[in-house]
């Protein structure tokens, strides 16, 4: 391998944009190969990095001498990009969430183990020291009840976003970040109940999202989390995550999951959330793709995978009424 890591971008929208800042700050990466949907978007995105566009990701693969695919997408438009890494065994990063079909993100899944092929998921969030303190704790005191979920205001015009269809609702795309850190802390989800608020938002074209969400998960270890969304709450949002043990609360607030940890006894332990969390997780796959150790890398895409599917359980049993089983 050359002195630094080939990456190929698969997409060239705003996260495109944060991974280009990301790996700005990783001295063993070199962005060479872009594409997008929008060739427009590719080729400006390819000038500003010093890139070369590609109409496809088939053809960045093929020729571009990527050693790893940045695969930065919408959920809808999920499976190409995946098949063309899995084609040419390219150990490849996936932001979330990883998709939206099932079958496809199963099917994609049993390849990458039948591989044994290289990947990351960009659930940041598991490389906070704040998030890791509290496993660590957690592994010798179950967690029980969770609850917590990101609050937003209406949105604009989105080309999908807004879209269920495409984006999978805002439970689906963006709280998924909540979903995840309670599966890290928790453990594996065996049950979801959603319920929805709807009608609020009113005059925003090409809007099918609910207004807002409320998902009761339970985990195998016998806890609980009630977990939401809100695209309706004009007059201040906020993300955050209540979470307590037999023996302490924990309380995280805010995009950098800043966290204090307070024991029954009454101590407190507070830690802030680190600025920079992009390069961080960029230089662990980065890291790994260099030199075969996954030690590092905290979200694979089975992973991945199991997160994207307990959102996915909600939107299903939004549409029937009832509990859905994972």
């Amino acid at each position: 391998m050359a002195d630094k890591v080939r990456i190929g971008f698969v997409g060239a929208g705003g996260i495109a944009q944060a991974h280009v800042d990301a790996l700005s700050k990783v001295p063993d990466a070199e962005i060479v190969a872009i594409t997008d949907v929008s060739r427009g978007a590719a080729n400006a995105l390819a000038e500003k990095t010093g890139a070369k566009a590609y109409d496809s990701a088939a053809d960045l693969v093929k020729d571009s001498g990527a050693e790893a695919l940045f695969i930065l997408l919408p959920p809808f438009a999920h499976g190409e990009a995946e098949q063309a890494a899995l084609k040419a065994r390219l150990p490849f990063f996936c932001e979330k969430p990883v998709g939206l079909d099932e079958g496809l993100l199963n099917e994609i899944a049993a390849e990458v183990e039948k591989q044994g092929l290289l990947t990351s998921v960009g659930y940041m969030n598991r490389y906070r020291q704040s998030v890791n303190r509290a496993k660590e704790i957690l592994a010798d005191e179950p967690p029980i009840l969770a609850f917590g979920g990101w609050w937003g205001g209406s949105p604009g015009v989105s080309p999908w976003w807004t879209n269920k269809s495409k984006s999978g609702g805002q439970f689906h795309e963006q709280a998924t970040h909540t979903v995840d850190i309670a599966r890290y802390l928790f453990g594996e989800a065996v049950e979801v109940f959603a319920a929805a608020a709807n009608g609020f938002n009113k005059g925003i074209p090409g809007y099918t999202m609910d207004d807002a969400v409320s998902v009761v998960i339970k985990f195998e270890n016998g806890g609980v989390a009630n977990l939401m969304a809100s695209a309706s709450s004009n007059a201040g949002g906020s993300l955050f995550l209540d979470l307590h043990s037999l023996n302490h609360n924990f309380h995280f607030t805010e995009w950098n999951h800043n966290v204090v940890i307070k024991a029954k006894g009454g101590e407190l332990e507070e830690i802030k959330g680190e600025e920079g969390i992009f390069s961080i997780e960029d230089a662990v796959f980065v890291a790994a793709v260099r030199s075969g150790d996954r030690s590092g890398i905290r979200s694979t895409y089975a992973d991945g995978v199991k997160t994207s599917l307990v959102s996915l359980a909600s939107n299903r049993s939004l549409e029937t009424g009832k509990p859905v089983s994972l």
